[in-house]
């Protein structure tokens, strides 16, 4: 017995004769002859008389059709609830590296999300984790970030993974310290000066293709000897704030978050290095309306601090 077999029956007894069933389920008489013979010898009963004025049914085909229609509306109410969901549900999700700019385009994209149901994902980390995450886990965007010096490697992987890229923005790296730091009251900073502090930065640095010690030797200063790692942005604001002899590597940072950790930025003259973000999606993924909202406020976000 199945759930066509099921709607079958339904239908002759609602009909009364398979010639009309058959129109209704737009299936061949015997088809659905075969079904009813096939029930009924299931389940030992004879479901309908077969009369010269069609079919009749029985008394045990009576007390069956009642249970089949209990069933099929069962049935329907869950196709109905799952159907309307789908259609309603929104979903958008994107992986990115820890950077302000980002993190205030989301912000603002998360103040235009409508009534309907919604699932959001937004996830901080490192390059590879957002290719993983786009690639085994379902994300639809990613932002990676890489050394310029990179570029050919980075844009050969993505070929190689079937991911589509755009360029985002380029940037230098600025010092970031407590106001209240020495490193903030100095107009220039070189590498010598930050020999004697304490450099936060990511508690996760992998980069796709680099090894971790290339990866570690490539983004931090040797004459540095103190590091905290740590893979909160937030709390890195804090160790900042409160610590003056800390600092970190970061995009440019907005006035507002400068001010609500006491925080200020300052260019180093020595550090040379070009970085570059890049919007990640899989070939052929067709951008929502959701990622077009997003990516207009990550503009907008970029275009003040960049």
């Amino acid at each position: 017995m199945n759930i066509l077999h099921l709607k079958y029956a339904y239908e002759v007894a609602k009909a009364g004769s398979l010639g009309k069933a058959a129109e209704t389920l737009l299936t061949a008489v015997p088809n659905i002859s075969r079904a009813i013979k096939e029930l009924e010898s299931n389940l030992g009963i004879v479901i309908f008389d077969r009369t010269s004025k069609g079919m009749i049914l029985t008394p045990d085909g009576e007390e069956f059709i009642n249970y089949a229609k209990s069933i099929l509306n069962q049935i329907e109410n869950i196709e109905n609830i799952y159907n309307h969901n789908a259609q309603k549900k929104q979903s958008f999700s994107i992986s990115v590296p820890r950077a302000s700019y980002i993190a205030e385009a989301f912000t603002e994209f998360s103040k235009s999300i409508s009534d309907n149901a919604i699932d959001i994902f937004y996830q901080e980390t490192n390059s590879k984790m957002v290719i993983d995450n786009i690639i085994n886990h379902d994300y639809k965007l990613g932002i990676v970030r890489h050394q310029q010096k990179h570029d050919n490697i980075f844009k050969t992987l993505l070929d190689e993974k079937g991911l589509d890229y755009e360029l985002i923005c380029e940037f230098t790296y600025q010092i970031l310290v407590s106001a209240d730091s020495l490193l903030a009251k100095q107009e220039m900073i070189t590498f010598d000066d930050l020999s004697n502090y304490i450099e936060i930065t990511h508690g996760d640095p992998y980069m796709p293709l680099l090894p971790l010690n290339k990866t570690s030797k490539e983004e931090f200063n040797e004459n540095i000897k103190r590091h905290i790692f740590v893979f909160d942005r937030a709390s890195q604001f804090d160790l900042l704030s409160a610590n003056k002899e800390t600092f970190m590597w970061v995009s440019p940072v907005s006035n507002n978050l400068l001010e609500r950790f006491n925080l200020t930025q300052k260019k180093c003259n020595d550090n040379k290095k070009i970085y570059k973000d890049f919007l990640i999606y899989k070939k052929g993924y067709t951008l929502s309306e959701l990622d077009k909202q997003f990516i207009t406020e990550l503009c907008m976000s970029k275009r003040k601090y960049l």
